[in-house]
């Protein structure tokens, strides 16, 4: 497998309302903006969550990037499901 070939893939990040690092979140989506096709958001009042629905296309390397700063934020979840090719 080549490992710098474009992939598709979703991304699914939770966040907790009382999460410090909301600024920082929403820097690193605008950083990695150019892999993002579509997004979407959900708040959950309720709940006290608000999730964000990504769907991406890039290479692996670059979304293993990408979840490894999101995932080191306190309060915020990330799951990713990148198709096989």
């Amino acid at each position: 497998m080549n490992l710098t070939e474009k992939k598709i893939g979703s991304i699914l990040i939770v966040v907790e309302k009382t999460s410090p690092h909301k600024a920082k979140l929403n820097s690193t989506l605008s950083e990695y903006a150019d892999c993002i096709i579509s997004r979407q958001g959900l708040n959950l009042k309720e709940r006290n969550y608000n999730l964000i629905s990504l769907i991406v296309e890039g290479d692996i390397n670059r979304f293993n990037s990408f979840a490894g700063k999101i995932g080191r934020l306190k309060k915020v979840k990330i799951k990713m499901l990148i198709a096989k090719q």
